[in-house]
């Protein structure tokens, strides 16, 4: 199992103040954040896209280039690129000169963004929400395989050899499919027999079996093998010292945004209680001590048949840079070596 964090680079007021922190400073706290990712040894980074002033990562690639060039081992990856949004030849383009800066450190994870903001920016139909998605993944699977292609769709100038450069420094850029909780995204990714990165940010893991058998048997129809349908969980977590710790650290930032977003989506707005059930031991987040979190990981990749990636989304706590970096720390150095070790003897 692959472990890591993704990021939205939140910037968080201070409960306290008010204050809004510099976005300047930000932006650095989140390059360090990446590079203590790689030296304590976990698998992947990613970082979020949106278009909101809540987060500093409506340009993705950028981050992830200067995280390249001060990192050695860590994979980076978008989590995730909202591609029904974007043109396919200039994700791609933007990808492979990523995976040339790392030598070969690169996965696109792509969906159609939970946040409908990129639509209208960059003038778009959200009516046309999960047919911009097809069609532009259509055309990025393409690119993927092919340097010169040969293609005609509905949203954008047809190619006809048109040669797309660079090309990526490993074989095949590796790309994945976000998806939330609708089932024709989940039989979607399971015949193309591309892996599957599910954000799961609330409720259970165990409510998501069916999707995720669903996966599996349309990649199954495919003709696709089980070693090619991987899952991956993109879930709220955060690794303190004790669990009381952990908490009340991711807490603050986590009620701050999620009421911002629940005033917009009609939403109830969000309590303690709430909080409390999500990280205990059914709920979802993986928040906690060491030994908690690495036994409710385990607990969620039995759960589902068997995963392949957990990242942990870890920007709601923010505003405690040091904290932030200690979970990271404490995520590398106690809590993967405790899921590898039972995973080699399971």
């Amino acid at each position: 199992m692959e472990i890591g964090i993704d990021s939205f680079a939140a910037i968080l007021p201070d409960p306290a103040t008010g204050k809004v922190p510099s976005a300047t400073l930000r932006m650095a706290e989140l390059i360090q954040e990446v590079e203590v990712a790689d030296q304590v040894g976990l698998d992947v980074f990613g970082i979020g896209e949106h278009h909101r002033g809540e987060f500093l990562d409506s340009a993705p690639t950028i981050i992830l280039a200067a995280a390249a060039a001060r990192t050695s081992q860590i994979r980076l990856t978008s989590a995730v690129t909202v591609l029904s949004a974007a043109d396919p030849v200039r994700v791609f383009q933007e990808f492979a000169t990523l995976d040339l800066i790392s030598k070969g450190r690169v996965d696109i994870v792509v969906g159609r963004g939970s946040f409908v903001e990129a639509y209208p920016l960059f003038g778009l139909d959200t009516r046309d929400y999960d047919d911009l998605f097809a069609e532009k993944l259509d055309l990025l699977l393409a690119l993927q395989a092919s340097t010169h292609v040969t293609w005609e769709g509905r949203f954008r100038p047809a190619l006809s050899g048109h040669g797309v450069y660079p090309r990526p420094h490993q074989h095949q850029l590796p790309i994945w499919i976000g998806v939330g909780g609708t089932p024709q995204s989940f039989a979607r990714a399971g015949a193309l027999g591309l892996p599957l990165m599910i954000a799961i940010i609330g409720g259970s893991f165990e409510r998501f079996r069916p999707l995720v058998d669903l996966y599996r048997e349309a990649g199954r129809r495919a003709g696709h093998s089980l070693e090619m349908l991987k899952i991956g969980i993109h879930a709220m977590g955060f690794v303190g010292e004790s669990e009381a710790a952990a908490k009340d650290a991711f807490f603050p930032g986590w009620a701050h945004l999620t009421a911002n977003i629940g005033r917009e989506r009609g939403w109830s707005p969000p309590t303690r209680q709430q909080f409390e059930s999500m990280a205990g031991p059914e709920g979802a987040f993986l928040i906690g001590d060491p030994t908690t979190v690495a036994a409710k990981m385990l607990r969620a990749s039995e759960t589902l048949g068997g995963v392949s990636r957990i990242t942990f989304q870890m920007s709601t706590a923010a505003l405690d840079t040091a904290g932030m970096q200690r979970s990271i720390e404490l995520l590398g150095k106690e809590v993967a070596p405790i899921v590898r070790t039972a995973l080699r003897t399971w």
